[in-house]
């Protein structure tokens, strides 16, 4: 068989049906404001953390309604809590106080 240089992945579709959504339920009840969130990237460009460690609010709320928490969880820890990306939000959004939410109800799990 010739060797085209490249190989297939295995797939990395998501099932939205198969994901619980348990834990994303509950930080909507606690923060409403993650549902005013349309992921139009403010929060990210204006991240120092993002620079180096790829730190992105947006990424992490999409990975929570996808049901990817740990990748969610890991990134949360490159964030310094500095305000900038509650600064520039066009929602209005209190990202902080969002970020120290999504703490609270899903790295518990790592206790």
């Amino acid at each position: 068989m010739m060797d085209f240089g490249f190989k297939i992945s295995p797939s990395s579709t998501i099932n939205l049906d198969k994901v619980d959504l348990e834990k994303f339920t509950r930080l909507h009840e606690i923060e409403p404001d993650v549902y005013k969130c349309m992921a139009c990237g403010s929060c990210s460009s204006t991240c120092p953390a993002g620079r180096f460690s790829g730190m992105s609010l947006r990424k992490v709320i999409l990975d929570l309604q996808r049901g990817k928490e740990k990748e969610a969880v890991a990134m949360m820890k490159n964030c310094m809590l500095c305000g900038k990306c509650t600064m520039v939000c066009p929602r209005g959004i209190n990202t902080r106080h969002l970020i120290l939410s999504i703490y609270r109800i899903y790295a518990e799990d790592e206790k």
